[in-house]
């Protein structure tokens, strides 16, 4: 049974079978993962645990909505768990040279308004008791080696297609959308509809989630006794028509905590160009912060303070049900101490403000810029551009459902040869779909449907078609990587890319990939200490 934020339920006995069997269970708090004695009367045991706790934090935050998730043995049965995804299964991980693999989080910051806590920081009373929205995503990607950490971030007014996801408690389905904003995916059944929606996007395999709520921003952030944050003037966010978070801070360095802190994540009216990126940037800076102070402050030692570090942000944080056992906890938290912050790289996913109609000042993903930084965390590629990790010659992965006869699959065959900028070349689309039925695919068809590309794709539209797209890619010699699945298409699309605008056979020529993160994505170091620059007009 689901338990989270968006409906929240009390853990049930049957899920954590005593406190005794949870303090047998080793502490794992040296560099090494030797095992300590964490019996009732042993008080090393515990710091070691609390000194995890500290570590794990450090890199498990969420921007806006704050931090990431404590776990240690008492507070065990409290832990909330919910479903990974609601969406298509996500494939295994490939391996690097070392046979390692790497672990991506998503991180998620809901709005949700249904506690008195929240319901005091959350904001207008008409929302409270509403559907929850994910106003923070974030992916932390750690790398197989254990070297560096990227983060993406996606604005919470990013425009997509939200897949096909049924909740698990009420078997309610929701159909995949339209054009709609990604922050209404949570409302889908939960978190778990925000993975699936990531994973649609990114094919980016996510292994974990993890969502806090707003009192646990101020919680967390009075636990750790506030996160130095820097504005380069005096600024007071609210303007006359009464938007804005309502954060009053004097040029230079403060420690926010408390509510103080939840402005801070909240702030757009009043940063840089008051835009949605600009709370972005925002909440990367806290988020870098947040790492230095917990790593670097010694108070954090204190095992008083860690624990009620641990006890409030127990309550708000909402996780998978993957992570199944303090002993998890234990080896997540040990594998994410390994990266140093000098490798810790923020970014938010490239965009542009799109044009669809009813979606004025929003942003869709910049598509080339997008999936080459989707690409390089999938492939492991460090953003910081510190080294490219050496791979592993691996089979791309090939459908598990078989392929139908040649003669049973429709294709549709586009013209894309103006993705690079010149003029289509004519009867291309025609030209390629004689091919295919020269191969046994009779059913392949033209569509005069225009839709350049740079490179020459195979979309199909549901999994139960993947094996025929990749037939498809086999008999005319495209690479299987170029097979994908998308919301988007109808059935079997071949859409024939600028690389193929002549010949018969696709090209062998291998085109170098730009493994350079994306200016566009605004990549901050997690050593940097910058200022947030204040929006002019909100200035005091």
């Amino acid at each position: 049974m689901r338990q989270d934020n968006v409906r929240r339920k009390n853990p049930s006995p049957d899920d954590h079978p005593g406190g005794d069997r949870a303090r047998t269970v080793p502490a794992q708090g040296s560099r090494h993962g030797a095992p300590g004695r964490a019996g009732r009367g042993n008080k090393r045991g515990k710091r070691r645990i609390l000194r995890w706790v500290a570590s794990v934090l450090s890199l498990l935050i969420l921007g806006t909505a704050g931090a990431g998730y404590l776990y240690y043995e008492r507070l065990n049965g409290k832990l909330k768990k919910d479903d990974l995804t609601l969406g298509d299964r996500m494939p295994d991980h490939r391996v690097n040279a070392e046979g390692q693999t790497p672990l991506n989080i998503l991180l998620i910051g809901s709005d949700a308004r249904d506690s008195k806590a929240n319901q005091k920081l959350g904001g207008a009373k008409e929302t409270f008791g509403g559907q929850a929205l994910a106003d923070v995503q974030m992916l932390l990607h750690l790398s197989a080696d254990r070297s560096n950490i990227s983060v993406i971030s996606m604005p919470r007014d990013t425009v997509l297609k939200i897949p096909r996801c049924e909740d698990p408690d009420t078997g309610k389905v929701y159909p995949a959308t339209g054009w709609t904003l990604t922050n209404e995916s949570l409302g889908r059944g939960g978190p778990g509809c925000t993975v699936a929606t990531w994973h649609e996007l990114t094919k980016i395999t996510i292994d974990h989630f993890m969502m806090i709520d707003f009192a646990g921003v101020v919680s967390m952030a009075d636990a750790i006794g506030g996160v130095p944050v820097c504005v380069d003037n005096n600024v007071y966010s609210r303007n006359s028509k009464g938007e804005g978070s309502g954060l009053r801070l004097k040029k230079g360095t403060t420690a926010v905590k408390g509510e103080q802190a939840l402005q801070w994540l909240r702030t757009r009216y009043g940063f840089d160009d008051g835009t949605d990126l600009s709370r972005t940037r925002g909440q990367h800076m806290y988020m870098n912060s947040m790492v230095r102070e917990l790593r670097e402050n010694t108070k954090l030692t204190d095992p008083n303070k860690l624990r009620k570090l641990a006890e409030a942000a127990i309550d708000a944080v909402t996780v998978d049900k993957n992570i199944n056992s303090v002993k998890k906890l234990f080896d997540i938290g040990d594998a994410l101490k390994s990266a140093p912050t000098s490798r810790i790289t923020m970014t938010t996913m490239p965009n542009f403000y799109t044009e669809r109609p009813g979606f004025r000042g929003k942003v869709e993903p910049k598509p080339d810029e997008a999936e080459q930084l989707f690409r390089m965390v999938r492939e492991d590629i460090p953003l910081d551009g510190k080294g490219v990790p050496k791979k592993k010659a691996t089979p791309p992965p090939v459908s598990k459902d078989p392929a139908a006869a040649p003669a049973e699959i429709p294709v549709r065959v586009l013209n894309g040869t103006s993705g690079d900028g010149a003029i289509a070349e004519k009867g291309r689309a025609t030209t390629v779909a004689t091919l295919l039925q020269n191969k046994g695919f009779t059913q392949a068809v033209a569509d005069p449907t225009r839709n350049p590309q740079r490179t020459t794709v195979i979309h199909y539209s549901n999994v139960e078609l993947e094996g025929d797209a990749q037939a498809v890619a086999k008999a005319l010699g495209i690479p299987p990587t170029a097979v994908k699945k998308s919301t988007e298409s109808t059935g079997i699309e071949l859409i024939v890319g600028a690389d193929w605008r002549l010949g018969d056979a696709f090209p062998k020529t291998v085109v170098k990939e730009n493994n350079t993160t994306p200016t566009s994505s605004n990549p901050l170091n997690g050593e940097s200490t910058p200022c947030m620059k204040v929006q002019p007009g909100f200035i005091w």
